[in-house]
């Protein structure tokens, strides 16, 4: 008996918003960390105030990539270019369909010669999966399942993140000797308790630090001595709930759609993906209601990616991106939302009828793929996709992306906040009132360090 696909879902589905919009998905758990080591608040603040160490070991897909056309490949389904790019580097991979709708977005590291590794969501490995089995590439893929997905409590890898200002402080005594400089997303090799152990200059917080790989077996010998070395330094470890929230200050938007539910370019893609798999399984949530799941969809210019969108190469997409280049295009802005309505819709929940949706911290996103409607006067120009609160700025904050002409800094908005009719059918979502709550555009990312130090000379507009 054949697997069911997601083609076959959708098939027996009323449409494919009203099957995500009403998903049983229940609420994100970040797996294998506690929801907090400490209290999130100092968690947060440690990030920017001295340092911290996130453990990325168990939530995201690791998918490994070999053989003779692995970058052949690889360059055909990402829109930045490969020109130039070596074994001592990571880059940002970001694969379009065929109309030229973002897939996902993930980290690609290249191993040497013909290897390659991209560790992120699930959408953009599975499209790459896809390409691998069906494109008569000569290549070998191999996916490692999150932690959530598998029972052997084991993974290929372990993957650390040491951020924050004192950071390199940290590295330095585990290195016991000063790190070697590192360009930003440029990758090394360096022995921490007498493993080798992979480095890559990254800062998912906007401030200095190396993510640090290697054998799942030695990941506790690395991790000890990471701890041991930051006790001095006020190094804290960050669980589940502020990690998900670090990405409101470095304006990164974490979870785009997947823009393969519907079109002739992704049918065979839809008829070969499992209906029990992540698509197929994903939750839209939020006060932005369409009957078209293409206005869910994301362009790379809507996600802060157009600057690197390079047509020095063939790749999937790219005549749909050339013929989308010249137009206007939406603008990824923070929204700043106002103090007083936060705290009058929280105090809804004080209240025996007419509750707002529930605003949890410091994430407050309810859904897989969170999109609320920001208005002016009533139009709606734009889509906030997460939102949080964040300790350091002490403002709840949104990562949106608005129509060009409500983008600028200092425009005012509005955020609806909950869903329609009372809500839907999602295990996450309680009966509620919609409400308004008060927003100012602000910059992206939020954070003024974050904007002038997350990389030198932007690693965004480089392409990574």
């Amino acid at each position: 008996m054949s697997q069911r696909s997601l083609e076959d879902l959708l098939a027996g589905a009323d449409s494919p918003v009203e099957l995500l919009r009403n998903a049983p998905a229940g609420p994100n758990v970040y797996p294998g960390v506690p929801a907090e080591f400490t209290n999130w608040r100092d968690e947060q603040q440690a990030w920017q105030q001295t340092c911290v160490l996130f453990n990325l070991s168990y939530h995201m897909n690791d998918l490994a990539v070999e053989g003779p056309d692995a970058l052949r490949l690889l360059s055909h389904l990402a829109v930045n270019s490969f020109d130039g790019y070596t074994g001592d580097r990571a880059k940002h991979f970001v694969p379009c369909t065929p109309d030229g709708y973002v897939v996902g977005d993930v980290i690609l590291f290249a191993l040497g010669g013909d290897r390659f590794e991209l560790v992120g969501r699930a959408p953009a490995l599975n499209w790459v999966v896809y390409h691998a089995e069906t494109g008569g590439y000569d290549v070998a893929v191999d996916l490692d399942l999150r932690s959530a997905l598998r029972t052997d409590g084991r993974r290929r890898s372990y993957r650390f993140q040491v951020q924050g200002p004192h950071a390199m402080q940290v590295i330095e005594k585990a290195l016991g000797a000063a790190p070697p400089e590192l360009g930003f997303f440029r990758t090394t090799a360096v022995t921490i308790a007498g493993r080798a152990v992979g480095a890559l200059r990254h800062g998912m917080v906007g401030q200095p630090g190396w993510e640090l790989y290697g054998p799942w077996d030695e990941g506790d010998a690395v991790l000890e001595a990471l701890l041991a070395a930051g006790e001095e330094l006020g190094l804290r470890r960050v669980g589940g709930r502020a990690y998900s929230s670090n990405t409101l200050e470095s304006g990164w938007i974490p979870s785009p759609l997947p823009a393969v539910y519907s079109g002739e370019s992704t049918k065979a893609y839809r008829e070969w993906l499992p209906a029990s798999g992540y698509e197929g399984s994903a939750s839209l949530g939020g006060s932005f209601v369409s009957d078209r799941i293409e206005d869910y969809y994301f362009t790379p210019w809507d996600l802060g990616y157009g600057s690197y969108v390079a047509f020095d190469h063939d790749f999937v997409g790219r005549e749909a991106l050339q013929d989308m280049a010249g137009g206007e295009h939406r603008r990824k802005v923070t929204l700043a939302l106002d103090d007083e309505d936060v705290a009058r819709t929280i105090a809804t929940m004080f209240r025996p009828g007419g509750r707002a949706k529930f605003i949890d911290w410091p994430s407050a996103v309810y859904s897989m793929h969170q999109f609320d409607r920001v208005v002016v006067d009533g139009k709606t120009v734009g889509v906030s996709t997460w939102i949080g609160y964040s300790a350091n700025e002490g403002k709840m904050l949104t990562l949106a992306v608005l129509e060009a002409e409500y983008a600028e800094p200092g425009t005012d908005v509005a955020l609806v906040w909950g869903e329609e009719d009372g809500g839907t059918a999602k295990p996450t979502v309680e009966p509620h009132v919609q409400v308004e709550i008060a927003a100012v555009v602000s910059p992206v990312p939020y954070v003024e360090s974050v904007r002038t130090s997350y990389a030198p000379g932007g690693w965004r507009a480089s392409g990574a």
